[in-house]
């Protein structure tokens, strides 16, 4: 068995793949005649949240001690978690009246996969679901006052083109993709 299968087995990537698949298509028919900026965000932390869970393997000194270089398959990983995310929430959009733009997917996905990496080098792979699923929870309960700081705590929410929740997202997405496919998950 090539060794990208006995990875993908490791990591739970086809349990998860199907979770994020039944998660998106579901909640896409719960929502589909009020399709918004609120249920693609709840969409997009649902399935980096059950795709995070994957983050590492069942034993970190059998991961740190392979031969061949874990940051390369963290990163594409990663990439791949959001990728899966993003493209079933653009399939899923396009079965109904309304969508959602491609720069508030890319954003909210791009700044969940930080969220999962960050979570998954401090807490362990296991544990790579926690910090999307906090920010998701906390974003809707924001004032919508047109306030920095409430800019980038509901960053998720905000409309194309929020500085704040552009850049929020950035940096989320860096540092969480950087300390992830440096470090990889917790021990």
């Amino acid at each position: 068995m090539r060794w990208a299968a006995l990875y993908a087995r490791s990591r739970q990537v086809p349990a998860a793949f199907t979770a994020l698949l039944v998660a998106t298509a579901g909640l896409w028919f719960l929502a589909r005649d009020s399709w918004s900026t609120l249920p693609v965000t709840l969409t997009l932390t649902a399935g980096v949240a059950m795709a995070a869970i994957g983050l590492s393997g069942q034993d970190p000194d059998l991961d740190r001690a392979a031969a061949l270089p874990w940051p390369i398959r963290r990163f594409a990983h990663l990439a791949l978690i959001g990728l899966a995310a993003g493209g079933a929430v653009l399939a899923v959009q396009e079965l109904g009246p309304s969508t959602v733009g491609l720069p508030i997917i890319s954003r909210d996905a791009a700044g969940l996969l930080g969220l999962a990496g960050l979570a998954a080098t401090v807490g362990g792979g296991q544990f790579g679901w926690t910090l999307p699923l906090l920010w998701c929870a906390i974003s809707p309960f924001v004032p919508h006052e047109d306030t920095t700081v409430n800019q980038i705590v509901a960053w998720l929410l905000q409309p194309p083109g929020t500085p704040a929740a552009t850049w929020t997202a950035v940096i989320l997405a860096v540092s969480g993709t950087l300390a992830y496919t440096v470090w990889g998950g917790r021990r």
